[in-house]
């Protein structure tokens, strides 16, 4: 998965057929017309399953990206937004000894961010291997170009073993497939149905009050919860990763800090927002991310959570505004531009964009957060 810029109005997924670095095998491109046939034989499919279905369609068959694409990318509005996050592990590994490190993207979308922050690394004196998480093929292909020393993976259980990780996540987290209930006059699980290959949402069985927290279980009618076993997965795996090798993790997204009640589920094409049951494969579905159940779920396997903190502050403490400046000096025809680009990261997305870090308890507090615990 890739990072994407909401419309301003804005409020694992399984690897395709075809291999890394190989044009993608053609593809039945009517995901709608099997979705459709599987429910009509196996009955109602949960939001994860119909999300997951989607978004590994999507992803498998196009690049998602740019103006032609149907969503930007923080990387590619402005080199600078790759570059702090490469001095952000820089520093992270020199404070912690300068180890010999494998540095770690999931979801690295172009590989953008990842040429970015490598030669920003690269200058504070390291230069580590590189490994990307990916399965798409269509996105791998462009990685491997910007990134040709890259070492591919479909999942993090292939990560290297051997020494610590620095582990980087700008946007993964908001297109793995979430858990919604919904509040009748009991909690239900929500799920997707079709009638031919119009889809919509309906309310299961109902669900004990056990399940959900206690805060919550007396919302009024029509309330939605959300959960997020995959990202919650991804997380104490990753985490087990850091207090057994060492290292660090930084995932930014847009989110929130849970619990809470509200349906995020949303999708964008043409840089629009479409409704999420409509064409499935054919638009970017994603979900707000809650920072506090990853955290949590860190925690809980012995890593050290800092934050969550504001992409405006991360960036803000990384030194933006002094990277701007040099820039702006160094290529006085792109002052304006610049400030533009600086305006979109920090202020358009700068407080619904937020960051969360991990450490090995025995690592250093990281750059820009300054307390653990979320």
């Amino acid at each position: 998965m890739s990072s994407r810029i909401m419309p301003e109005t804005s409020p694992p997924l399984a690897p395709p057929a075809s291999g890394r670095g190989t044009d993608p095998t053609p593809l039945d491109t009517a995901l709608p017309e099997r979705l459709a046939r599987a429910i009509a034989l196996a009955g109602p499919v949960s939001i994860a399953q119909y999300m997951a279905a989607a978004n590994a369609h999507y992803y498998a068959t196009r690049d998602p990206l740019g103006a032609a694409g149907d969503f930007t990318t923080a990387p590619e509005i402005s080199q600078m937004f790759g570059e702090l996050i490469g001095l952000w592990c820089a520093d992270l590994w020199d404070r912690a000894g300068r180890p010999d490190i494998a540095w770690v993207e999931l979801g690295p979308g172009r590989g953008t961010l990842a040429a970015d922050a490598l030669r920003a690394m690269a200058k504070a004196g390291l230069v580590p291997e590189v490994h990307f998480v990916e399965t798409s093929p269509t996105l791998s292909t462009a990685q491997e170009r910007a990134v040709p020393a890259a070492t591919f993976h479909d999942t993090i259980a292939t990560l290297p073993a051997d020494r610590p990780l620095i582990v980087v996540a700008n946007e993964f987290f908001d297109a793995l497939p979430i858990r919604q209930l919904v509040k009748r006059e009991a909690w239900h699980e929500r799920l997707v149905a079709a009638q031919d290959t119009l889809f919509l949402p309906i309310a299961g069985k109902a669900l004990p009050d056990s399940v959900i927290p206690e805060p919550l279980r007396d919302a009024p009618a029509g309330s939605i919860l959300e959960s997020a076993p995959a990202a919650v997965a991804v997380i104490r795996a990753l985490a087990d990763r850091l207090v057994a090798q060492g290292g660090g993790f930084l995932a930014i997204d847009y989110g929130y800090e849970g619990p809470a009640l509200g349906d995020t589920l949303q999708a964008v094409r043409s840089h629009a927002f479409a409704n999420p049951f409509e064409a499935p494969g054919e638009h970017d579905l994603t979900a707000h991310v809650d920072f506090t159940t990853l955290a949590a779920a860190a925690q809980a396997q012995g890593a050290v959570a800092w934050g969550p903190v504001t992409q405006r502050d991360l960036l803000g403490g990384l030194g933006i505004d002094t990277r701007t400046s040099a820039l702006a000096r160094a290529t006085p025809d792109r002052g304006e531009q610049l400030m533009a680009d600086r305006r979109r990261l920090m202020e358009d997305m700068g407080t619904l964009f937020k960051a969360l870090a991990l450490t090995a308890p025995t690592w250093p507090m990281p750059a820009a957060f300054t307390g653990a615990g979320a």
